[in-house]
């Protein structure tokens, strides 16, 4: 009844308005977004030459136009060997790119921060590509990796040259953090030598179920994150007729990766006390621990989804649990992939 009265008394929202989309007669979406996007930057130029990282896109899948925008430190030393993080941009599945500013903007910063290479992967959006597309474009990249560090086909030269492929992430925001999760379930079973996932970043992974949650309810009319356009993005990421107890929503059900969960490497897990899902992420955090996964939590009590890329402060701290998590990993020894 509680939930009924706060959905009741909840301001009206227009999620499609809310979110700048209109459905189109095929299913598709028009996405009108106020953010722009911005090329990659390969070379120093006098007008940019304070840039914190250079950066390149690489083709993943031509056929499905996925492609990975690679960022590297500007100032590296010769015979640098860095971390490299495969990371996952936000936007509930349906919206953004690694070209959207405020995306390429921190994964700059990223690069330049930890230090590490940071290999931003542009996946398909629903609805045009429903999940688990955006899973498989995931895994696509792990094994393009892969396909690097065994050199094939000649390699990308950036990586050839500062790539420590015995020291990958993967790394996402929101939506971007759920991936992350299916996406490292479904590699356990892959040969990835000579690359190892030294462990998972999910920051603010993008979860719910059917059952609200108490954060939920509070936050039901959220300026960043509203109820009603929480429910419309997963209604458009889902597979037709799922509903949000499905597994790529609510990973406390369980599900067809059920019996890999406690192989997962270490986890970071961030979260913010005024996001509406910070109960979602408490408890997936729990639920890691209670399979044996090695979890770090950085649970802060101020601050909305997303504020990382809206506030300096809270940027701040996101690239040193960022840091620390990457350096404290990459100091464990026998840290084996799928173990």
């Amino acid at each position: 009844m509680a939930e009924q009265d706060s959905l009741t008394e909840a301001p009206s929202i227009d999620p499609y308005k809310f979110l700048h989309i209109s459905p189109n007669p095929d299913g598709s979406l028009t996405r009108s977004t106020t953010f722009p996007c911005v090329p990659a930057s390969e070379q120093l130029t006098g007008s940019n030459s304070a840039q914190l990282a250079l950066s390149k896109d690489v083709p993943l899948n031509p056929t499905n136009k996925t492609f990975i925008r690679i960022f590297r430190p500007s100032d590296l030393p010769p015979n640098a060997k860095l971390p490299v993080i495969l990371c996952f941009h936000g936007g509930g599945f349906i919206l953004f790119s690694v070209a959207t500013q405020f995306f390429h903007e921190s994964c700059s910063r990223m690069a330049s921060h930890i230090p590490a290479l940071i290999l931003a992967v542009e996946y398909r959006l629903a609805p045009e590509h429903r999940l688990p597309a955006a899973y498989d474009d995931a895994v696509e990249s792990i094994m393009w990796l892969r396909n690097n560090a065994l050199d094939i086909s000649g390699g990308d030269s950036w990586l050839r040259e500062y790539a420590d492929f015995s020291k990958c992430f993967l790394a996402g925001s929101s939506s971007g953090g759920n991936i992350v999760y299916n996406a490292a379930l479904r590699a356990l079973d892959l040969d990835l030598s000579p690359i190892k996932i030294k462990g998972l970043i999910m920051n603010q992974p993008y979860f719910s179920g059917k059952r609200r949650s108490g954060s939920e309810l509070r936050f039901v009319a959220d300026p960043i994150l509203p109820l009603p356009a929480n429910d419309l993005m997963w209604q458009l990421a889902l597979p037709l007729d799922a509903d949000r107890d499905h597994e790529y929503c609510n990973p406390l059900v369980g599900g067809s990766q059920e019996k890999n969960i406690g192989r997962l490497q270490r986890c970071l897990v961030r979260g913010y006390g005024g996001d509406p899902l910070i109960e979602k992420q408490r408890e997936f955090a729990k639920m890691l621990e209670a399979r044996g996964v090695g979890v770090a939590t950085r649970f802060d009590a101020e601050g909305h989804h997303a504020v990382e890329l809206f506030d300096p402060k809270k940027a701040d701290a996101f690239y040193k649990d960022l840091k620390d998590f990457v350096c404290s990993c990459c100091a464990l020894e026998n840290d084996v992939v799928g173990k």
